[in-house]
């Protein structure tokens, strides 16, 4: 059973490795994950009771983290409060330091301890604290031993301006940290809260979530469409970006489907739902982008596992710096026991540990910008380790709609005969086939000339109309027939036979979508092979794949066959496979491979259930930016850890030379936690489109 709570009060990233650590631990959780972006909390239980999980989880947050407390309801972010009593404690602290700097010098030691604890006291406190609660490698902790040891040897001064450098990178980190998450969580806010309800001629306004199926909304001008319907009067263009990415508004008319978070533009529109709120698209891509984090990527967990075993190593070195070369070597106690406390405040990772799932909740929330849904920060992590995308044919490269290509006929019937018959033979069939060549024919179908019909699953239909049998369908139907066929049109095409004679055969096409081949000539250009599966017939298929460009065309395969060719393609090929499919038919080789990626439709649930990545545009071209959007959240990621570490090491091996100062240790911590945010900040950003480069 898995649960969801929200942690009210969680701000910084290495509380939440806490509480992601002290959570795992409990008896009855099987797996605990918590999510800092959302300031939420995953557990997997066995089969306990929900009041017992949540008693239980609350003593182990209040074990590490007394301040957090846990909830069932969602938080709302808030903007963040700027005279609190810790911020007017550190304005205080910073004026009694400038103080100091003013007076004369028997008064400066007082002035400086003065700032040391109004801007340091908090921190203190939390310390010991946790002291207590047996919390020894934690931030607090560190920033307390170094600047209490640096008050020790004299260095008040020092002890003051760190803690207070301290407090004021912390203030501006948790700043950005907040506007990021804002930002995130605002491309997300799609639907309002509100509806405009229609009650014979009487319209009121309701909440949103109070709307039932069948009830009518009147939508205005400007305002956005609160809830899934159906279009019952007017016409207009709805803008989709916030939902789908694209930039251009669609056109709606009576009768076609709109989506909630949609924006609508023009005309004044009346809508009768057809979904509740809780379950309209825009909810559940709120809800999948948000679960994401859920599944977090390898770095992460590494990080958060490198963290762990960091902190303490540091901390020894450091003990082992300020007593050994004094004892040993006859250094001087003073300047050891300083490097010492160099080490101690560049110890703590915040800069891996808050910016690295910030970088990827912040890849998340762009790709779903762009109509994306990637449904965890892994398979972010595994679309950039991709070499090779794999593509279904039907419905994904092509358009799935067929159109008539040409008609043959064998005398003594005509064209126009042909497409005739197999129009009423085809008339009540739904296959794509059927709807095209009806579709072809264009004419008024007479069914009430039509006596019987029987489909032949996998071979076509058998039809009377006005007395006359009409086959329609493969070479192998006609043939079981007695009827000889001209010849073989492939699954793309369909012979027709008139009371036991051969008429002829319609061949139909499957033309490519309209992006289709820019999509396999970017996915080449940024170093991937493109290979096609499909159950069409191997002239069909080949021709597609040369139109497009792709490197691999296989064809002829069902889907349990497409799943096993996708296997060996796994085997063969270098880096990981993505398979790109309808997220229904294709479910065996979307599983099979190492990201399974539907192009199902913003209301296709069965796709957004099946895959691990969803295009809701049904769009190849997304793959592209799905591609692209990996590339740069894991640059950005790697950035930040080699800012941090180069850093940190380099601040660790001048302290080490008793070259650097406390000063420098605290930038190495807070700066760099802040520098690497902001970085992280760059993936939710807008960006132009590049031209592909080569890999």
């Amino acid at each position: 059973m898995r649960l969801v709570y929200h942690l009210e009060g969680l701000d910084c990233a290495a509380c939440a490795a806490k509480i992601e650590t002290a959570a795992a631990a409990l008896e009855a959780v099987e797996e605990a994950v918590v999510d800092f972006s959302s300031s939420r909390i995953f557990l997997e239980v066995g089969h306990r009771s929900k009041e017992e999980v949540k008693q239980a989880l609350q003593n182990a947050v209040a074990q590490v983290e007394p301040g957090i407390t846990v909830s069932e309801q969602k938080l709302e972010r808030s903007q963040p409060a700027l005279l609190t009593p810790r911020n007017i404690s550190l304005a205080l602290g910073i004026a009694s330091f400038l103080a100091a700097l003013l007076v004369p010098a028997p008064s400066k030691p007082a002035l400086y301890l003065a700032a040391y604890l109004l801007a340091g006291a908090e921190i203190i406190l939390t310390a010991l604290g946790g002291l207590r609660r047996g919390l020894v490698f934690d931030e607090n902790f560190l920033m307390t031993i170094a600047t209490a040891g640096a008050v020790a040897i004299g260095e008040f001064p020092e002890a003051a301006s760190v803690m207070i450098f301290y407090r004021i990178g912390e203030f501006l980190q948790h700043l950005a940290v907040d506007r990021s998450l804002r930002s995130i969580a605002a491309l997300l806010a799609v639907t309002p809260e509100t509806a405009h309800l229609k009650e014979g001629e009487a319209i009121r306004e309701v909440p949103a979530a109070h709307l039932r199926i069948g009830d009518v909304v009147v939508v205005r001008p400007g305002e956005r469409i609160p809830v899934d319907g159906r279009v019952l009067s007017g016409t207009s263009a709805v803008d989709t970006s916030a939902l789908t990415g694209e930039s251009l508004p669609t056109a709606v008319e009576p009768g076609q489907e709109v989506l909630a978070g949609s924006v609508n533009l023009s005309g004044l529109l009346t809508i009768a739902t057809e979904k509740l709120a809780k379950d309209s698209t825009a909810a559940r891509i709120l809800e999948l982008v948000e679960n994401a984090a859920a599944r977090k990527a390898p770095t992460e967990n590494f990080i958060t596992t490198f963290a762990r075993y960091y902190t303490p190593a540091v901390v020894g070195l450091a003990a082992l710096m300020a007593l050994i070369p004094p004892v040993f070597f006859g250094g001087l106690l003073k300047d050891w026991v300083y490097r010492a406390l160099v080490f101690l405040v560049i110890s703590c990772p915040c800069a891996l540990v808050v910016s690295i799932p910030l970088g990827f909740f912040a890849g998340i929330g762009r790709a779903s910008r762009q109509g994306v849904l990637v449904k965890g920060s892994n398979y972010l992590q595994a679309l950039h380790e991709t070499g090779t995308v794999v593509f279904d044919k039907t419905g994904t490269l092509t358009s799935g709609q067929f159109s008539v290509e040409a008609i043959t006929a064998q005398e003594p019937f005509t064209a126009e005969e042909v497409l005739e018959a197999a129009a009423h033979a085809e008339v009540f069939s739904t296959h794509p086939l059927a709807q095209s060549i009806v579709r072809a024919y264009g004419g008024a179908v007479d069914t009430a000339g039509i006596t019987s019909v029987e489909e032949l699953s996998g071979f076509g239909v058998k039809a009377a109309w006005h007395g006359r049998e009409i086959l329609v369908g493969s070479r192998q139907l006609l043939e079981q027939e007695g009827i000889q066929v001209a010849q073989d049109q492939g699954h793309s095409g369909v012979h027709v036979a008139v009371d036991g004679r051969y008429g002829g055969s319609i061949t139909l096409v499957d033309a490519p979508k309209k992006r289709a081949a820019q999509a396999v000539s970017e996915l080449k250009a940024l170093g991937m092979e493109v290979v096609m599966l499909t159950g069409d017939s191997p002239a069909v298929a080949e021709e597609i794949g040369s139109k497009l460009g792709v490197h691999e065309v296989r064809a002829g395969l069902l889907p349990h066959e497409k799943a096993a060719e996708l296997e060996r393609i796994r085997q063969t090929r270098r880096g990981k496979v993505a398979f790109v499919g309808d997220g229904i038919n294709d479910a065996p080789a979307l599983a099979a491979a190492h990201v399974g990626v539907a192009m199902g439709g913003l209301g296709s649930q069965a796709a957004i259930e099946t895959a691990d990545v969803v295009l809701v545009n049904d769009d190849p071209y997304d793959m592209v930016k799905a591609v692209r959007t990996a590339r740069n959240t894991n640059r950005i990621v790697r950035q930040n850890i080699a800012l941090a570490l180069v850093v940190k090491l380099a601040v660790l091996l001048l302290g080490g030379l008793g070259l650097a100062t406390l000063w420098e240790a605290v930038f190495a911590d807070v700066g760099v936690t802040l520098l690497a945010v902001l970085n992280s900040m760059r993936i939710s950003a807008p960006q132009r489109n590049r031209p592909a480069r080569r890999v």
